[in-house]
């Protein structure tokens, strides 16, 4: 088979079929796009828990006179039953660092967090009480710290943060599944549409696959052409689908969020380069797969 004739026979059937050679291109470029989004929506999962984990702490609160926590019936913590709790603390190996935080001390946090917030209108000194903030050597072991001083003289409540980023961390997981999911279905889509475009540019050339078969063409010299009539259209796709990633992380995350939310560890463009590869082997299989089926299915003989 000549280059030129190959050339030849390609242009003739995406100019024929040029309608369904671009919704092949735009529904390629949907799916793989919402593909590319789950892929980066779990990157930035796996980076935040990185990213904070070292950071996870266990906050110590302690009784006043207002609580109404079970274990603070005697009234508020007393000075020696901090100390007593401070040296436990500092005993445990388990237990990198603790800091004390003041009432006052927790209230201006609080204000600082939530400065564009109603809610710091309506918080006073001391609704937030005092505590101890327990930095971990290794954060998966806050249940020692946690099981060992709920319940203690002068503890109101004993709460990780671990536990409040593992909810956050499941809400990513659950948009990256339905993204993945999403994306699944206009993978099925994409599927379908280049099914129905091969078989409908091999009917528009009925004429010329019927000649070829007459002068002993074989059936790979005929299915070649349909082949990689497909794979250009989904490479296509691809290559508009890692456009809009790249856009997406650089001018939202890279641009924006990064300069809006600085204490937060974002994906970057690198992220993006580090999916494609996935991304365009993805399609390359699914055309090529899919082209050979359908062809295989219609013009067997």
């Amino acid at each position: 088979m000549s280059p030129r004739f190959l050339l030849g026979e390609i242009w003739t059937g995406i100019r024929r079929n040029a309608s369904m050679t671009v919704s092949v291109v735009l529904v390629t470029m949907v799916s793989m796009y919402l593909l590319g989004l789950g892929l980066l929506a779990q990157r930035q999962a796996d980076t935040m828990k990185g990213y904070w984990y070292d950071r996870v702490q266990v906050s110590i609160y302690l009784c006043t006179d207002n609580s109404s926590r079970p274990n603070c019936g005697t009234g508020a913590v007393t000075e020696e039953q901090k100390s007593t709790l401070l040296t436990q603390l500092e005993a445990l190996p388990e237990v990198k660092q603790v800091f004390y935080e003041s009432e006052e001390e927790a209230y201006s946090r609080f204000q600082d967090q939530f400065r564009n917030s109603p809610l710091a209108g309506n918080i006073q000194v001391g609704d937030i009480p005092q505590s101890y903030r327990v930095q971990l050597e290794d954060p998966s072991r806050f249940g020692v710290v946690v099981s060992q001083f709920e319940g203690a003289a002068g503890v109101a409540y004993v709460q990780d943060q671990e536990r409040v980023l593992n909810r956050f961390f499941t809400v990513i997981n659950y948009i990256t599944l339905f993204s993945v999911l999403l994306a699944a279905l206009m993978v099925l889509a994409a599927i379908l549409l280049m099914a129905t475009t091969i078989r409908q540019s091999a009917f528009s050339r009925r004429r010329e696959i019927g000649i070829m078969r007459l002068v002993g063409a074989s059936n790979f010299t005929i299915r070649v052409p349909f082949v990689i009539e497909t794979l250009i259209a989904a490479v296509l796709g691809a290559l508009l689908a890692f456009g809009l990633l790249w856009a997406t992380v650089h001018y939202i995350f890279s641009r924006f969020l990064n300069q809006v939310v600085l204490d937060q560890a974002l994906i970057g463009d690198s992220d993006v380069f580090a999916v494609a590869p996935l991304m365009f082997a993805g399609v390359v299989a699914l055309a090529v797969l899919t082209s050979t089926v359908t062809l295989w299915r219609y013009l067997r003989v």
